[in-house]
């Protein structure tokens, strides 16, 4: 499972012209599930993500977690973020889960988020052609993969 996140102000995603998650202070987090990926995945992906020490504290340090400023979560999923480019120039997609085993191993991960105390978990639509829209605080970006977790 592999995750790009992103300290965010703010952030909303857009379906079919209508928002469909909206979070302030936080993350987001584009979420790619790959062939193989279990709860267990989810689980540790989502621990490390939710203790990650990347907002700042009174003395401009990165020192502070997502449950320490209680912070909020989009989560939208993103296939491509499996995307194999080693060979030529259309990247192939099938270290992607199938949607049938992806969909409920992110709504899982979402859980997880909320198990793991964060309040505001919000999500894009599973599959769907989004708009995604933020506004980056530092810019920090993190990407993350679970089969890199202890």
């Amino acid at each position: 499972m592999k995750a790009v996140i992103q300290r965010v102000a703010h952030c909303e995603v857009v379906v079919d012209e209508k928002t469909v998650g909206k979070i302030s202070q936080g993350f987001l987090i584009l979420l790619g599930v790959e062939n193989g990926d279990t709860q267990k995945d989810a689980e540790k992906l989502s621990a490390k993500i939710s203790g990650l020490r990347i907002f700042t504290d009174e003395n401009d340090k990165m020192n502070l977690s997502l449950v320490d400023i209680n912070g909020e979560v989009l989560v939208v999923s993103n296939f491509t973020l499996c995307a194999d480019c080693r060979k030529g120039r259309r990247p192939n997609f099938e270290n992607a889960e199938r949607p049938e085993k992806a969909e409920p191993l992110y709504e899982y991960f979402c859980n997880c988020m909320k198990n793991n105390g964060i309040n505001k978990v919000e999500k894009g639509i599973f599959g769907a052609d989004m708009k995604v829209s933020l506004l980056n605080d530092g810019p920090v970006t993190i990407i993350i993969n679970s089969k890199d977790l202890a």
